[in-house]
This record gives structure tokens, sequence and C-alpha cells, in this order.
């Protein structure tokens, strides 16, 4: 075991470098990212009306935010699983869910203000890496499965 690890040092590194990234974006969000929704759903956003927003500025935020984490993640994961089908299978979910989840975003914003709790959980998707927690189990277990 400890022969591994010492194998591997350097993609340990990367993956924790690439984890510190993470948390930098974490950090600076409010520097970094135009988003009114940051404090409006730090408090009580269940009986407050939808803040106002600059719709170009807000697509360009989230967009800017959600690619970032996108590029971190497929990084995670290329170093973690060295292999280019999942990476390519990654970066092909990572345009999926943006373009989906974009549009969802936009009907619940424009249509649905009333369901701010909705539009806390499709935004939640946007700008966090929350994809990647869900990708490295699944790449992991289906790559067990696949020697067997």
């Amino acid at each position: 075991m400890l022969n591994k690890l010492l194998e591997n040092k350097s993609r340990i590194a990367f993956a924790v470098l690439i984890i510190c990234c993470f948390t930098v974006v974490r950090a600076f969000e409010k520097q970094l990212f135009y988003d009114p929704f940051l404090k409006y759903f730090e408090g009580d956003f269940k009986n407050l009306p939808v803040p106002d927003y600059n719709g170009f500025k807000l697509f360009l935020g989230i967009l800017f935010r959600y690619l970032l984490n996108a590029f971190l993640s497929v990084a995670l994961i290329e170093v973690l699983f060295r292999d280019k089908d999942i990476t390519r299978f990654s970066i092909f979910l990572y345009v999926f869910f943006l373009l989906l989840l974009s549009v969802l975003f936009y009907l619940v914003l424009l249509f649905f203000p009333e369901k701010n709790w909705l539009l806390f959980y499709v935004r939640r998707f946007l700008i966090q890496p929350i994809f990647v927690l869900l990708f490295i189990p699944a790449f992991y277990y289906q790559q067990q499965d696949s020697k067997k």
C-alpha cells in the first residue's frame, strides 16, 4: 500500500492541488463572479422576492464559474483515472448539463420566480462542483466492474 502511494505521489499532489483550486474558487466567489443570489440565498429566501439582477452579467458569471469548476473537475478526473475515454465522456456530460441546467435556470427565473427553492437547487448545480462528486465514484465503480 505504501509503495503504491509512493509510486503515485505526483498524481496525489496534482489531485490535492486541484482540490485546493476548488477551495480558492469558493473562497473568492464574491470577488470573482457577479451573482446577486449569493446574498439572497444566505438568508430566509422562501418569502422574499427574487433580487434585481442584470441577466447578461448573471449569465456570464454563472457560465464562467461553471466552466472553471468543470475544467478543474475534468482535470481531477484525468489525474485520477488517466483514461481518455472517461475524460471525453466527462467533457460531454459537463457540456450537456451546462445546456440543460442553463435553460432550466432561466425558465425558473423568468416563469416561476415564486419557486425560489427550485431556483436554489438548479443554481447550486451550476455554481458548485457537485457533478465531480457523482462522477468519480461512478467512474471508479465502472472501472472496477470492467476489470472483473
